[in-house]
Formats: structure tokens, C-alpha cells, sequence
């Protein structure tokens, strides 16, 4: 057969479509019927066919994704063959731009398959390999295309972080498409500024969309609704057809699930699978969130079967089981909070000739969740359990958490321990790691703790009559452990934490800053030491481990806060250009007691890296520990758990090379599982102190109160309350002067008086408003004589 002819004899053009009338593409020449019924999908859920775009349309960029175009093609190969020939067209050295009819002359296409060249060139260009001008002339695409993720605003633009870029790209409203807060995009480069580090993009394609359910609050408009989404960086409201509202009126806080995300000019369309509520119920606030962050509830019925093994008391057999230490007789307590229903550690000291000998004792919680059971999956998915400001949502079921594996007061329980023999000055010399049994004999609080070694209140010396030398023994240890850690360099940063309290109907009625005393640093000193004993023990013995790790600062971020430290005098010296902990701590000691003070702090915490699990021990930076792990509380994180379950098929002399593989294999996908979990669940710790805080401070609005700035920012600056609540005074409430940020030195500077606000200054603001949907308190100076 010769070139340019069909298998039918017909003359074919360069474009390899057949000049026959009657024919259309294709490889043999003949018409291929498509057996497209009425209402049939592909697989993105969409309706099969082609979405045009008008003449006067193509220049611009609209925010579609390749689910919007669907090629009449019926195989991969003829669409790519014909991309492959319009490629080569583009990418010869003698094209000049040339519109989509100019293509079709130069590729010899007749006027009735042109439909189909539209086609190709249409999907070339949503894969972002042609691009459009703005006088609708097509070349081989030029622009930088880069994957990231997307972060939405509740104004509808959006920026995308993108790994190794060290400035986020910025999505103006017009090209974010069908992208949503949480989504994994490709997007295109428009414009670079390299010098400022910054860019501007637009979003080509959805990699993976990351709310396929969205909780937010009904609204009721005629035959159809919307859904407001609670999460305002989502940026759109949720279109709900007639007869796919479940019921729902107007009020109802519902859980929607959405059917088709929509692109740049069409809303997010969905169905409601759950109505939580009306918006006044007690409690549907906090559900809301917990929806919301997709935290699981209530356990699967195959967890629920496997605790049905599990016994409520520990055996004689398993007490006396061999390789098991018998610590039952050693003076042993736990010391928590007033409202703590699960005990995963206890500590005994006992005084030795050259000091002390430590003991950790950490709940035995792998004799129970065995590997791959039911329990031991779910717990997996949970990562972690969640203390919200109104309940709990456990990692393990309260059967477990709260009752065998809870070190409760004169119950023996099993444990693996972690006993430390320490010298005078704090350094740990010899250690042992072993399967224990124990039984506590006191329940502590550190509240009444605190009055025995910080108070020495008689009252509670006395309740606590044959413990109080223990106690004060283990404050003194605990200094030396503490005193040893800041010399090697640990970086302490003291940020106040609430204590939110509720009354019956969920609402709040105190915000209080909580106070952290001397028991509380007792029992986080005995853990740092146990977990980094552990932690090293086995980097030591080669094995797989999963390790707590936080990676040293960027050298640009470093760099930033060396530079800015000097605009106040404050030296931050470097080695190599890198940083240790104790330059870094140094750099903060000298601050200590200066009005930038609380500025150099928060600058140098943004500087950090966020803190994760890897199989790799990268040491732990903050803590100036070259080996970290997390073993003490096995009950409420999975990592614990994971390497409880490393540590005792060690010790039981099991770790075989099989074994060791199949942990090299399963780490770092646990590593990752439980890095997001623990991001999940504090995210949604801080959105549910963010609504009790905005409820509470309600009740304010209209009063003057003292505070501190805490952020300034290019739009005003935030005000933090001794309650630990925060808002906002806008810039454009400051009256008296155009205020310039000056992001060198972290303030805003009035152009004509040089007035300025900065971290750390008081102030005395006036309550103007709170906004219980996107969770903000609005202030405005109090003073406002000058106006």
C-alpha cells in the first residue's frame, strides 16, 4: 500500500484524516460508529461528549481539567497519533503561531473533521502541553507546570506550597477551576518575579481532591439549597438539587458529600448524607468539626468482636510469665491531671550510692493489640487519640484505654519498662529495657503535686503522708535532667495553653490561661529521658525503628532570622551557615528581658521545622537530642504502640531477618499514617478552642480589656487576652495614620507620626464583634482620643 492512501484507496491529508466525505477518522479508513447511549458516563462521572469552547474563548484560561474534555477517539493510540502529528507541526523551527483553522489548512484537514482536530488540540491543551495566546495562536507550551498543594481562602483565591519552593504560588479566583482547600494540583506559571520570590499560577489540573464530604450549614432556596461549608477556606458553597437534601432545613448543620466539584464557573454540587442538627443544639458545634475532620466515632463491629478476647485482669500466669520483671513491691505512682481516665505511665526512684535509679513504666498494650487484628488496624487508622475541648475520641476503646491497660491505683498490670540509673549531675549511665508487671499504689494529681514540692501546703503533705520524700526526690532529679538537657543546647519554647471550661450544655463559662508547675516538668523530664534512652538503644542494636524527628531549620529561614535578630542588636552566630541548638538557644538567651524578646521567639519557632516519624533517626533538633522516639504513651498514639511491639519481639528474641524486612517494609508507610493523623487531630484541637473561645468572649463585646499584640501582619495586627483569647484590630481601624507593614522588623509604622505597632506591646483594646462562623474577634483600639 502506498503512503497517503487509505485501506479503502481513499486519498488521506498529512493529518492522516481520510478526504472521503462520507468516512470519518480513522485507521482503516472506514466510519466507526460509537456506541454512546443517552446518559452514559466515563469514568469521571460526567456525562460523555465534548464541552466546546467559543472562538473567543481560547485566548483566555477558564479553569478546566481534562475531565472536561472527552475525545471522540475510541482508542488512546489514534488520539495520540494525532497529538504526536500536531506536535511535530509545533515544534518545527520554522512554525509561526497559527490559529486552529490556519492548523487545519497547513495539516491538509477537511472542513467536516475539523471537529476532531478541535478535539485534539483542546486535549493537548488541558495537558498542558500547547498553550493558547491572547490572539488565539497556538505553540508548544513554554511555561513552567509544578505539582503542590492547594490552599484555599474564604475569598476565593487560593495559594499552592509546592515541595522546594520556599514561597507559596499564588492562585488569583480566576484560576483556581475545580480546585478546593486540601487538593494535590499541577498548576501553570503566569508570571515569576524570581528576585521577590514570588509567583502567580493557575491550576491546570486536579490531581486529587481532598473533600469528597463537606460539613457545613443548610440553606433553603426554593426547590434547591446550598450548603455553607464550615471550613471557609473551601471558598464555595455546595449546590444541593431538589429531592437530594435529605430533609434538611434551613439551619441544619449537615454533612454533604459532593457529586461534582464544578470548574472555574459552575458551583460544587452534592447530596446530603447526614443531617448533625440544628446550628442552637447543644453539642452540634463540636460534632460539626469532629465531621468535619472525618475523626472516626464509634468503632467497627469487628473491634468491638476482638475485645471480646481480651480479659479485665491480669492473670497469675501472665504476671509470672518468664523474661517478665516483678516490680510490684517498689513504691510506684502516677501523677496526671485531675481529669485523666487513662494512666499509660507510672514512675518509681529509688536512691542508689551514685545517685538514682529511674523507672518508666509504660502500659503493656501490645500483650493485648496483637499485629493486623482488628484493634490493631483501627488503631492504626486513628493514629492517635483527640482530646477536644468537650470529649475524647480514643485511639482504643475505653475498655482498653481506660481498664486493662490503664495503670489504675492497686490493680496489676503489665508493662514494659525503661530503668535508668543516673549519676549526681543528671547523666544516665546504665539502663535496662524490660517486660515488667506492676502495681501503682497512688494515683497523684499534679495539682496537689504542685502544693507538696512547690508550696509544701500542710494540708496536702499531709494526704499525701509516706510519699512526700519520693516526691521531692524526684523534683530534684528531675532539675538535674533538665539542667543536662539545656547544656547540650534544648530550646524551650513557653507559649500559654488554655483551660476552657464548659457547663452542661456545652457552653463556655471560663477561659483560663492553664498553668504549667514543677510536677508537670517532673513527669515531661522522666519521659524525655525514657524515650530517648529507648531511642538510642536501638539506633545502637541496628534495627528497624520508628524515631520522633526534627529536622535542623532551613539555612534561608536562618538566614531571615540571623538578619533580623541584627536589627536589634542580637547577634545569631552560625556554623557553616547552619545552626545548632545551642547557638539558637543562645541567640534566644540573649533577647531574654528586651521588649523584641517575644518577637525573636515567635520569629524563630516560624523558622523550625514541624516535627514528624520517620524510620530514620535524624535526631530532634528543638530537644538537642541526636535520638528521639515516642514510647511512654502507647494507649493514645500509634507510634508508641508500634515500636512497643519492636521492643518486645526483641527482648522475646523474635526479631529474625523475615521480621526485620517486614518492618523495613511497613515503617515508613506508618510513618506517614500517623504524621497526618497527629496534624489532623491538632488542627481540630484548635478549631474547637477557637469556637468556645469566640462563644465566651461574646459576652465582652462592647467592654474594653488589656492585652498583648501577639502577630502583626500586612492587614492589622492581633491582640491576645491573659484568657489566652485572641482578635483582630483591621488596619483599617487604625485612623489616625497611614500604617505601612514593615516586614523587616514584624511591625506597622505610621508614615506620618512613626507610631508603631509590634509583637509583644500592650495595648487596651475595645470588643467590637465576634463571628462564630469563621471563628474570629474583632478589636479596635480603645484610646482613640487622637482621632
Amino acid at each position: 500500500m502506498k503512503e497517503g492512501k487509505t485501506a479503502t484507496g481513499k486519498n488521506k491529508g498529512p493529518y492522516g484524516v481520510s478526504s472521503d466525505k462520507k468516512g470519518h477518522a480513522g485507521h482503516d479508513g472506514k466510519e466507526k460508529k460509537r456506541s454512546r447511549k443517552k446518559g452514559s458516563h466515563n469514568g469521571s462521572g460526567r456525562p460523555l461528549g465534548v464541552i466546546r469552547r467559543s472562538e473567543e474563548n481560547l485566548p483566555g484560561f477558564d479553569g478546566r481539567n481534562e475531565h472536561d474534555f472527552t475525545p471522540r477517539y475510541q482508542t488512546m493510540e489514534e488520539l495520540e497519533d494525532r497529538e504526536e502529528l500536531i506536535l511535530d507541526l509545533l515544534k518545527d523551527p520554522n512554525y509561526e503561531p497559527l490559529r486552529k483553522k490556519e492548523i487545519a489548512l497547513i495539516l491538509n484537514v477537511p472542513k467536516e473533521d475539523r471537529n476532531a482536530l478541535a478535539e485534539v488540540l483542546d486535549h493537548l491543551y488541558v495537558q498542558h502541553k500547547v498553550e493558547i495566546n491572547r490572539r488565539g495562536r497556538y505553540t508548544v507550551q513554554s511555561r513552567t507546570v509544578l505539582t503542590g498543594v492547594f490552599c484555599g481562602n474564604a475569598r476565593g483565591f487560593g495559594f499552592v506550597t509546592v515541595e522546594g519552593r520556599e514561597e507559596d504560588v499564588f492562585i488569583s479566583n480566576d484560576h483556581v477551576g475545580s480546585a478546593m482547600h486540601g487538593d494535590t494540583v499541577e498548576i501553570m506559571i503566569l508570571k515569576e518575579d524570581v528576585s521577590a520570590g514570588r509567583a502567580e499560577g493557575a491550576v491546570i489540573r486536579v490531581i486529587e481532591h481532598a473533600n469528597d464530604r463537606v460539613v457545613g450549614l443548610y440553606e433553603k432556596h426554593k426547590t434547591n439549597g446550598f450548603v455553607i461549608p464550615d471550613n471557609t477556606k473551601l471558598g464555595k458553597d455546595i449546590f444541593i438539587p431538589a429531592g437530594r437534601d435529605l430533609g434538611a432545613v434551613k439551619g441544619h448543620k449537615v454533612v454533604v458529600r459532593i457529586t461534582d466539584f464544578g470548574n472555574g464557573h459552575k458551583s460544587p454540587e452534592g447530596e446530603i448524607i447526614e443531617i448533625l442538627g440544628h446550628l442552637d443544639d447543644p453539642g452540634v458545634d463540636i460534632l460539626s468539626i469532629v465531621e468535619a475532620y472525618n475523626l472516626p466515632q464509634k468503632f467497627p463491629e469487628e473491634v468491638e468482636r476482638d475485645l471480646l478476647r481480651i480479659p479485665d485482669h491480669v492473670t497469675q500466669e501472665e504476671a509470672e510469665e518468664p523474661g517478665r520483671l516483678d516490680l510490684r513491691d517498689l513504691p510506684t505512682v502516677t501523677i496526671d491531671g485531675d481529669g485523666t481516665k487513662d494512666f499509660d505511665d507510672a514512675v518509681t526512684l529509688e536512691k542508689t550510692e551514685s545517685g538514682w535509679r529511674l523507672g518508666v513504666h509504660i502500659a503493656d498494650v501490645t500483650h493485648y493489640v496483637t499485629e493486623h487484628s482488628p484493634l490493631d488496624q483501627e488503631a492504626l487508622r486513628r493514629g492517635t487519640s483527640v482530646y477536644l475541648v468537650d470529649r475524647v475520641i480514643p485511639m482504643l476503646p475505653h475498655q482498653l484505654s481506660n481498664g486493662i491497660c490503664s495503670l489504675n491505683e492497686g490493680e496489676d498490670r503489665l508493662t514494659l519498662s525503661c530503668i535508668m540509673d543516673i549519676g549526681p549531675r543528671g547523666a544516665i549511665h546504665s539502663h535496662r529495657i524490660t517486660e515488667s508487671v506492676i502495681r501503682v499504689d497512688r494515683r497523684m494529681t499534679y495539682r496537689k503535686v504542685n502544693r507538696v514540692i512547690m508550696d509544701h501546703d500542710p494540708e496536702t503533705m499531709k494526704e499525701y503522708q509516706g510519699y512526700t520524700d519520693l516526691l521531692e526526690e524526684m523534683f530534684k532529679v528531675s532539675k538535674r535532667l533538665r539542667s543536662r538537657r539545656h547544656a547540650r543546647g534544648s530550646v524551650d519554647f513557653e507559649f500559654p495553653e488554655s483551660e476552657i471550661r464548659l457547663d452542661e450544655n456545652g457552653k463556655p463559662v471560663e477561659i483560663l490561661a492553664a498553668v504549667r508547675g514543677e510536677a508537670e516538668r517532673v513527669i515531661e523530664d522522666f519521659m524525655l529521658a525514657a524515650n530517648e534512652t529507648v531511642a538510642k538503644d536501638f539506633h545502637d542494636r541496628k534495627l528497624p525503628f520508628l524515631y520522633r524527628i526534627h529536622e535542623d531549620p532551613d539555612p534561608e529561614k536562618v538566614k531571615k532570622l540571623a538578619s533580623f535578630g541584627a536589627n536589634f542588636g542580637v547577634v545569631l552566630h552560625t556554623k557553616d551557615g547552619k545552626i545548632t541548638p545551642k547557638l539558637l538557644q543562645e541567640f534566644l538567651e540573649k533577647s531574654a528581658g528586651k521588649p523584641e524578646a517575644p518577637l525573636l521567639e515567635i520569629i524563630s519557632l516560624r523558622s523550625m521545622q514541624q516535627a514528624k516519624y520517620a524510620p530514620q533517626n535524624l535526631g530532634h533538633f528543638g530537644l538537642a537530642a541526636p535520638y528521639y522516639c515516642h514510647f511512654t504513651s502507647p494507649i493514645r498514639r500509634y507510634p508508641d504502640l508500634q515500636i512497643h511491639r519492636i521492643i518486645r519481639e526483641t527482648l522475646r528474641g523474635g526479631m529474625s531477618p523475615k521480621r526485620i524486612a517486614h518492618y523495613d517494609t511497613i515503617l515508613p508507610n506508618v510513618a506517614v499514617q500517623t504524621s497526618s493523623t497527629e496534624r489532623r487531630a491538632d488542627e481540630a484541637e484548635r478549631e474547637t478552642d477557637k469556637l468556645k473561645k469566640v462563644q465566651y468572649m461574646e459576652r465582652y463585646i462592647g467592654e474594653e480589656l488589656d492585652g498583648t499584640i501577639s502577630s502583626v501582619t500586612g492587614w492589622g495586627f492581633y491582640v491576645q487576652l491573659p484568657n489566652t483569647c485572641e482578635g483582630l484590630v483591621h488596619i483599617a481601624e487604625l485612623t489616625d495614620d497611614y500604617y505601612i507593614f514593615d516586614e523587616q522588623h514584624y511591625e506597622l509604622v505610621g508614615r506620618m507620626t512613626g507610631k508603631k505597632f509590634r509583637i509583644g506591646q500592650p495595648i487596651r483594646v475595645f470588643v467590637t464583634g465576634c463571628d462564630r462562623f469563621m471563628r474570629t474577634v474583632d478589636f479596635i483600639p480603645a484610646n482613640k482620643s487622637w482621632e
